[in-house]
């Protein structure tokens, strides 16, 4: 019990931290390391990490909206065709061999980490809304919606990191305010993804560890979210980058021991 309090604790202070500062999907996190330090079944695991998802981006857009850094319109926009296309890349993953696709989401992780070291975003929220019209932006949110969903559908990970893409590379959204709106999203689509999965497993047979991630996880993005919201663009930039790299990082390194 002692072993899987701290790897939930340590899984959870990860994906928490992913969650409120960058916008990561805690699947990220969660999954690698239930499946390579307590050998659970990758689909409970993945079940178990969507869940505790759902209240760590809940709390987290909560804080951002409380800052004004959240776009529930176009989020709205973008979030129906996530999960619109998750369905249809889900359905064409089962006709096509996409193994390598996860591998692949792990390091473009890494790469977009690099990028905000490299070139932050430092977009303020009044060029945010004269760079694009609201046609512009509405039609920008279904493309990039979509994008985004078939290729989660198709992969099974990777959403939180094109979200944060999309929305600031895309649809030039400052920082925050692309956190905000990736961590609003990703509430529905985790709630979605959890309820399916314990519905296909038929329930959760390890209610401690879902307790103790779904805890865990929350307190970390609830402390990330606020630190965030008070952060300069230069600063969640640099902090953001660092969390993408380590996440990438340390994804692989779980894939390498499970092996």
């Amino acid at each position: 019990m002692l072993i899987k309090i701290l790897v939930c604790f340590f899984a959870g202070m990860g994906a928490g931290l992913g969650t409120g500062f960058a916008g990561l999907s805690a699947a990220a996190v969660i999954s690698p390391m239930l499946i390579s330090f307590l050998d659970m079944p990758a689909y409970q695991a993945v079940g178990i990490a969507l869940a505790s998802d759902v209240l760590a981006s809940a709390v987290s857009a909560y804080t951002y909206g409380k800052h004004k850094n959240l776009d529930i319109k176009n989020g709205t926009i973008m979030m129906a065709c996530v999960l619109l296309f998750t369905a249809v890349g889900s359905y064409v993953s089962s006709l096509v061999e996409a193994k390598t696709m996860g591998t692949m989401s792990t390091v473009m992780t890494m790469f977009l980490g690099l990028r905000f070291l490299i070139r932050p975003v430092m977009t303020t929220k009044e060029g945010m809304e004269s760079a694009l019209s609201k046609k512009q932006r509405i039609v920008r949110s279904v493309i990039g919606g979509c994008g985004i969903g078939f290729i989660c559908g198709f992969v099974g990970a990777g959403g939180g990191m094109m979200m944060l893409l999309v929305l600031t590379s895309v649809l030039g959204y400052e920082l925050k305010t692309a956190v905000g709106t990736s961590v609003f999203i990703m509430t529905f689509t985790a709630f979605t993804g959890s309820a399916s999965h314990f519905a296909i497993d038929k329930g959760v047979s390890d209610i401690p560890t879902l307790v103790f991630c779904i805890v865990f996880t929350f307190i970390w993005a609830q402390v990330a979210a606020r630190i965030a919201n008070k952060a300069s663009a230069k600063t969640l930039n640099r902090i953001t980058g660092v969390i993408l790299i380590i996440t990438g990082a340390v994804t692989i390194a779980f894939k390498l021991f499970s092996k």
